[in-house]
């Protein structure tokens, strides 16, 4: 593992990476999703797409790149855009919130896994957990307030708790439809944190892009990376 510090908006960021180099000229990088790190991409990634050489990082908040500053999925983007500049990039994989991340790159070529983006109607206790909270906000009762959170903000500093809060339900609808990269959507059929209509949309709204259904959940390319880039080789032309 090696770290690089990037500075963005005056702020100095430790960026933790991974370098898998397979004698080749260009670079595909893979991006996690919210609450992952480069570590799991790697483990799923490393023995496919041997004609590129792999860049795995952990973006800001996640694995071994700290933070605590307050971002938006934008800034997630500049910051990488820094340290991805002196690598020659070919095919940026997106996995979720990562695949945000990865459309905002607008890469020649783009692999987009269950990403994140298309804002879907919360469930009833989910939405009934965020109107106890903004009760419990506004009667002052904000001890309370912490046992409603989501999982997903389970561990985080209060930083990364407002980072959350400001890309959970970004509609990224108008930025995939104005992303020019050559796409390439994969979606496990059983998604629930994800669903596939989600994955329909998406594929509908970019002009460039395939679209493969995969057997597994929100996780489906671990144990699947050879068929994908298989599936991936077959479209890429």
């Amino acid at each position: 593992m090696a770290k690089k510090f990037i500075i963005y908006n005056n702020q100095e960021f430790e960026i933790a990476y991974e370098a898998i180099l397979n004698n080749q000229k260009q670079y595909i990088v893979f991006l996690h999703g919210w609450g992952s790190n480069k570590e799991l991409m790697r483990q799923a990634f490393a023995q496919s797409f041997l004609n590129y050489n792999h860049l795995y990082i952990d973006m800001p908040g996640f694995g071994q790149s700290a933070n605590t500053q307050a971002l938006f999925t934008q800034d997630y983007a500049e910051i990488l855009r820094i340290f991805l500049d002196s690598f020659d990039v070919e095919i940026i994989v997106g996995h979720s919130f990562g695949g945000k991340v990865a459309t905002l790159l607008n890469p020649c070529k783009l692999i987009l896994l269950s990403s994140a983006g298309i804002v879907c109607k919360k469930p009833f206790k989910v939405r009934c957990k965020i109107m106890c909270a903004k009760l419990f906000k506004f009667f002052g009762i904000s001890k309370l307030t912490h046992l409603l959170r989501t999982k997903d903000a389970d561990g985080l500093n209060e930083g990364m708790y407002q980072t959350l809060k400001n890309v959970v339900d970004e509609d990224f609808s108008s930025i995939f439809a104005s992303c020019t990269s050559k796409t390439h959507i994969f979606w496990g059929k059983q998604d629930c944190a994800t669903p596939l209509s989600s994955g329909e949309k998406i594929h509908s709204l970019m002009k460039k892009s395939a679209f493969d259904v995969m057997e597994g959940d929100h996780f489906f390319f671990i144990g699947q990376a050879k068929e994908i880039e298989q599936k991936y080789q077959n479209n890429k032309d």
